[in-house]
């Protein structure tokens, strides 16, 4: 079982560990197969998918952002359940659905990509958030034997 009190500075380590892998993630899906595809989808456009210190900074927010919701969900799901690979894959899948999956289909649909690229950027990003819970478990896990 997950240490039923919640506390800020274990959050905030594993959460700043777990980004690691979710940056590295993301910014590998996106410079490999999402921008290439996304520069041919609006051929002839300028300033499409031009990466800038300012797009980085947003970047990073969204990363930490996003780790920090895996964390927070995971943490919330196996304090209940119990840390354990069920737990893990459901709270991945549930934080996966409401960012990944809703983003993408609606950037398809107001016609700011090809639908295609789901094929891609979903499966990639399930894959994502499954290792990032994972790794959060494997934290959680470890930091309860040290306390």
């Amino acid at each position: 079982m997950i240490n039923q009190k919640f506390t800020v500075k274990q959050f905030l380590i594993i959460t700043l560990l777990v980004s690691i892998w979710i940056n590295i993630s993301e910014v590998f899906r996106y410079f490999v197969l999402v921008r290439p595809r996304v520069k041919a989808f609006f051929a002839g456009r300028t300033g499409i998918a031009d990466i800038n210190l300012g797009i980085f900074s947003i970047w990073g927010f969204w990363d930490t952002l996003l780790t920090g919701i895996v964390v927070l969900v995971f943490w919330l799901y196996a304090r209940s359940y119990g840390n354990n690979p069920k737990s893990v894959f459901i709270s991945g899948f549930i934080v996966w659905a409401a960012v990944f999956v809703i983003f993408w289909v609606a950037t398809a649909n107001m016609g700011l990509s090809n639908w295609g690229i789901n094929l891609i950027t979903l499966p990639l990003s399930l894959l994502e958030m499954i290792v990032g819970t994972w790794l959060a478990s494997k934290l959680y896990a470890t930091n309860k034997r040290t306390n």
